[in-house]
């Protein structure tokens, strides 16, 4: 990208009005001018009342159009085109090799830690951890404790590996790659702490996704067989003998798989077992945990 350019905001104003008449969404508009050009949509809002103002741009108004170009045109991740995404207080490099993470995602960081509260947790996991995203948000969270992050992919743990070092350096956590819980046997019964979003879309649906998803992200990260729950089939299968007594799980899901998942929990002997709902009301997570030895 170019040298940082100093614009009236009217002139702004009108050059964005003529990008959005090449197509595309307002908000991913403005969205790109933000991570990319570094105008934030509160001053862009502003502009609006006041566009005799100047702003300041990091990059040239023909680096924005490019990008854009090559988003309307090729249907590329404007993610994968910045290389950044914002994602529950950090900023992420992304890229083709790990699915871009997701704002509801975010929710399932706040539940994990909601039901670790006054828990000591001496050792956690984020199974098909893709960018690092949520081995991050839990490393950033808990230092002290022992994190594993596993992940069947080589180029996403690459990934995964450059952002924790980034932005979870000063964290305990171990790269691993397999499948689920395969990489981490030696542990097995000693996690207190277990988050995983794994591939939950059908496989009938993957060619009726968004090109923006179809064709630029990763399938392995998507595709969850037949009925979509291959993988949360694997994971809850091996969930009781991996949790420590007294460990959690937490999985997010298809919008339409709450009661499916929340039942292999129960066939798997777990406990506390409930449904969490993401932004728009729609159970999207399951928790659930495995009995204290008093309790059994």
């Amino acid at each position: 990208m170019t040298t940082v350019q100093l614009l009236e905001g009217s002139s702004l104003l009108s050059w964005r009005r003529q990008q959005l008449e090449r197509g595309g969404r307002r908000v991913d508009f403005d969205w790109l001018l933000d991570l990319a050009g570094g105008l934030s949509w509160s001053s862009l809002q502003r502009l609006r009342v006041e566009p005799q103002h100047s702003v300041q741009l990091r990059v040239s108004l023909e680096d924005l159009e490019r990008i854009w170009g090559l988003h309307l045109d090729q249907a590329i991740p404007l993610q994968h085109l910045v290389g950044r995404c914002p994602w529950h207080e950090i900023e992420l490099t992304v890229s083709a090799a790990a699915l871009i993470p997701r704002q509801e995602t975010e929710l399932l960081v706040d539940l994990a830690l909601e039901a670790i509260a006054g828990m000591y947790v001496g050792r956690w996991a984020d199974l098909g951890t893709g960018s690092g995203a949520l081995a991050i948000a839990l490393s950033r969270a808990m230092p002290a404790s022992p994190g594993h992050a596993v992940d069947l992919s080589a180029d996403a743990l690459a990934l995964a590996r450059s952002n924790l070092e980034a932005l979870a350096s000063t964290g305990r956590w171990h790269l691993h790659q397999g499948r689920w819980w395969d990489p981490l046997e030696p542990w097995w019964g000693q996690f207190d702490l277990v988050v995983c979003n794994p591939p939950y879309i059908p496989s009938e649906l993957i060619c009726h996704l968004d090109p923006v998803v179809r064709d630029h992200e990763p399938h392995l990260a998507l595709a969850g067989g037949t009925d979509g729950l291959q993988a949360i089939r694997e994971v809850v299968s091996g969930a009781y003998r991996a949790l420590s007594p007294g460990g959690w799980i937490l999985l997010e899901h298809h919008h339409d798989q709450s009661d499916a998942v929340l039942e292999l929990l129960r066939e798997a002997g777990l406990s506390s077992i409930r449904p969490a709902r993401d932004l728009e009301g729609i159970n999207r997570f399951a928790l659930a945990r495995r009995l204290l030895p008093d309790q059994a």
